[in-house]
């Protein structure tokens, strides 16, 4: 057994949370041979690219770190991207990830090769490396959406994506239009207005934007949280317990609801604020939290467009009425293709099947881990395990994996795959309580639904729940083969 755990060969999809978070337990059970392929430069997944103004968790920090490598000292109930980035680079370097990466060379195709048992994975840059086993770490928010408007490319501007943020542009004196309004807009947006001459943001759905107690932490808090042992954990605990899943916040939801209208109370004029009052019901959408994006609405120079777009020019922007804003940078603020997960890649699983194929009517996979036909291939932050914090949840799907490749180590397997009747079954049971959560089943649209209409990204139980469900092997619900 010993030389079969030194001899495994293993391949970890992207240097994020979860990959970090993988390698971490692979060490600490005494793999050592594993890479972790990573397109950036840099650890930090949707950390390290989502540089924008103003970026930030919303998630309390004290529950986006590892239960294993707690974070005492943030500056702030809600931490910033400069913060969480720092911390991850903290753990990959704490840990001895880093002579594990390999940086700057995104795989592009992964293929199965069922005589050897083994995963062949292509980089960008050629390269070619085998696999005895795959984890995607690269989770829902890797592939960045770009929307179809006509004439997008013809744009002669400077034009970029939130999520791929020109740290070398500045704004500063510009007219600037932001095309979207959900997660990124919200944060970015009350920064930006600050700097740029004006702003026109393009509004297609009003979202519900709540308050946030995100005061920074004082000199004798902190302090309490470096001294006292048991004074972050607590805080943890209780966050933890605060956050009961979907089932909580349709609880909350007139609570939630009625939170947000105040908070949208701060726009002094009456047309503007009527225009972004959403709707749809609270937590139909993703629900955000800023204090200063409705205040940002009092500038004079941010304006809030509600028209269509009609079309881009190679000056700027015209809406259904017939007008065209003329723009010196133009930032689409458009969020990411999140119901693709593993997809984003080219994978060929047993028979030569796609999992494009696989997935076509949308994504599925056993516990959020793993799929059909894919065997030794695993999932972080994978189909149906979107919740309350992710890191807590990658936590509980690291450690599910990791014993599922230890048991392949223990009984000599050369493969495991998970049965199709098995995933099937699975699947009918969440969308049922899918299908209970009222919030969810108001008709909007949004980035939680696959091609047949499914959810396909959100767990609709407490995190509790998904680490119940995964600490069983589930024997039963596999095929193997030595």
């Amino acid at each position: 057994m010993a030389s079969r755990r030194a001899s495994m060969r293993l391949a970890i999809l992207g240097a994020g949370p979860g990959g970090l978070c993988m390698g971490i337990r692979l060490k600490q059970a005494g793999f050592e041979r594993f890479e972790i392929l990573e397109k950036a430069e840099g650890v930090g997944g949707t950390w390290y690219h989502n540089r924008y103004p103003g970026c930030a968790c919303d998630v309390p920090a004290h529950l986006y770190s590892f239960s294993f490598e707690i974070k005492r000292d943030w500056s702030r109930p809600f931490a910033g991207q400069p913060e969480i980035l720092a911390y991850l680079e903290q753990c990959a370097q704490k840990y001895g990830l880093l002579p594990h990466c390999r940086f700057g060379d995104a795989v592009c195709r992964a293929r199965w090769e069922e005589g050897r048992a083994q995963w062949v994975l292509e980089t960008a840059s050629g390269r070619t490396t085998t696999a005895d086993v795959v984890v995607s770490a690269i989770g829902m928010f890797n592939e960045i959406a770009i929307p179809d408007i006509p004439g997008l490319e013809s744009f002669a501007g400077t034009q970029f994506h939130s999520g791929r943020w020109k740290a070398d542009h500045d704004v500063g004196g510009e007219t600037v239009g932001v095309i979207g309004s959900a997660a990124s807009a919200v944060q970015l947006v009350p920064e930006i207005v600050k700097r740029a001459r004006r702003i026109h943001l393009f509004q297609r759905t009003a979202n519900w934007v709540g308050p946030r107690e995100d005061q920074p932490y004082t000199a004798a808090q902190l302090e309490r949280f470096r001294s006292d042992p048991d004074a972050a954990p607590a805080l943890r605990r209780k966050i933890f317990d605060s956050l009961g899943g979907p089932g909580t916040f349709a609880r909350l939801r007139a609570e939630r609801e009625a939170a947000a209208r105040a908070n949208l109370a701060q726009v002094r004029d009456p047309e503007v604020r009527a225009r972004l009052l959403p709707d749809h019901p609270w937590g139909c959408k993703r629900p955000l939290f800023s204090n200063d994006y409705y205040p940002a609405f009092n500038r004079p120079n941010l304006e809030l467009v509600t028209d269509a777009i009609e079309r881009i020019t190679p000056t700027g922007v015209v809406t259904c009425d017939g007008r065209e804003r003329r723009l010196d940078t133009m930032i689409l603020a458009t969020g990411f293709a999140a119901t693709r997960f593993l997809s984003a890649i080219d994978v060929v699983g047993r028979g030569g099947l796609p999992i494009a194929e696989a997935w076509k009517e949308g994504a599925r996979a056993y516990k959020g881990v793993t799929t059909s036909g894919f065997p030794n291939l695993f999932m972080l932050y994978g189909p149906n395990t979107n919740s309350d914090s992710i890191i807590s949840l990658i936590e509980y799907e690291a450690d599910h994996v990791l014993r599922q490749i230890e048991r392949m180590v223990r009984e000599g397997l050369a493969w495991i795959d998970v049965k199709p009747g098995s995933m099937a079954a699975y699947n009918d049971e969440i969308q049922r309580d899918i299908a209970a959560i009222a919030p969810w089943q108001a008709g909007c649209t949004d980035y939680y639904r696959g091609p047949d209409g499914r959810i396909v990204t959100q767990w609709p139980r407490s995190m509790r729940a998904l680490e119940e469900a995964l600490a069983d092997l589930d024997e039963e619900a596999y095929e193997t083969g030595r």
